[in-house]
């Protein structure tokens, strides 16, 4: 879509500036909608008469504040509204649920025999103890989102897929009388291996941010331990911090 754009090249505005915050009203009231592809540089330069550094610096202000996406191969696209999580417990079905998305589970895998060290240690378990394993892919909008792999207690394993596919995990263990009430959360970011970009429909450059949770319920004992890993162009933490 060719975007109608104005310029006042008298004003003390920069016009990359000006440029800029067209663009971004264009995305903002819809008439550039999540997956347009945009014009690209060259293109815009000539038809607005601007240089190219001009536009390549209000592109890149758009980039930056998440509104475009670049992709090698694909070139420059309005992005998918990125999910924005407080820092609570909370279940990202239900963020997304609040946000307006759609959200959708696919499971990859379940399998209740599973061994895992660090999670046994993490369930309060000795390390041969059979785990429920859990491995998800969580879309928003039908735009995969993320790959969540959940540890639980060997008591849960008749979870079916049918149950883990319609509602998120902690509604599931609501359901069962199970609440978590506190959890020790880290986030950090890495690179996606080839199979999560496969996956995620994500290129080699971009990064991954990943969370790892421990949960617990309200008598201290531990309720579920998730590794998981999100589409860094679609997903941040909102975090309120203050003075000590």
């Amino acid at each position: 879509m060719t975007l109608p754009i104005q310029l006042d090249r008298s004003s003390p505005v920069p016009l990359y500036h000006q440029l800029a915050e067209q663009l971004t009203a264009a995305i903002t009231d819809g008439r550039l909608r999540p997956g347009d592809a945009f014009e690209n540089e060259i293109g815009m330069s000539d038809r607005l008469s601007l240089s190219r550094p001009t536009v390549r610096r209000a592109i890149s202000e758009l980039v930056n504040q998440g509104l475009l996406v670049r992709r090698r191969g694909i070139g420059t696209t309005v992005a998918n509204q990125m999910v924005h999580r407080k820092a609570e417990l909370t279940s990202l079905y239900d963020d997304l649920a609040r946000e307006g998305r759609t959200p959708r589970t696919e499971v990859l895998s379940l399998d209740c025999e599973a061994h895992d060290d660090r999670a046994a240690a993490v369930l309060e378990l000795p390390p041969s103890t059979p785990l429920v394993a859990i491995v998800r892919l969580r879309y928003a909008n039908d735009l995969p989102l993320a790959i969540m792999r959940n540890w639980l207690p060997p008591a849960l394993n008749d979870l079916t897929l049918e149950q883990l596919t319609s509602d998120g995990l902690y509604a599931v263990l609501r359901a069962r009388g199970i609440r978590p009430t506190v959890a020790r959360q880290r986030i950090g970011a890495r690179n996606a291996t080839a199979e999560e970009r496969r996956t995620l429909h994500m290129s080699k450059a971009e990064p991954l941010i990943t969370m790892t949770r421990s949960a617990y319920a309200a008598d201290g004992s531990p309720v579920e331990y998730g590794n998981h890993c999100y589409r860094a162009d679609q997903y941040s933490v909102d975090v309120v911090v203050s003075e000590r």
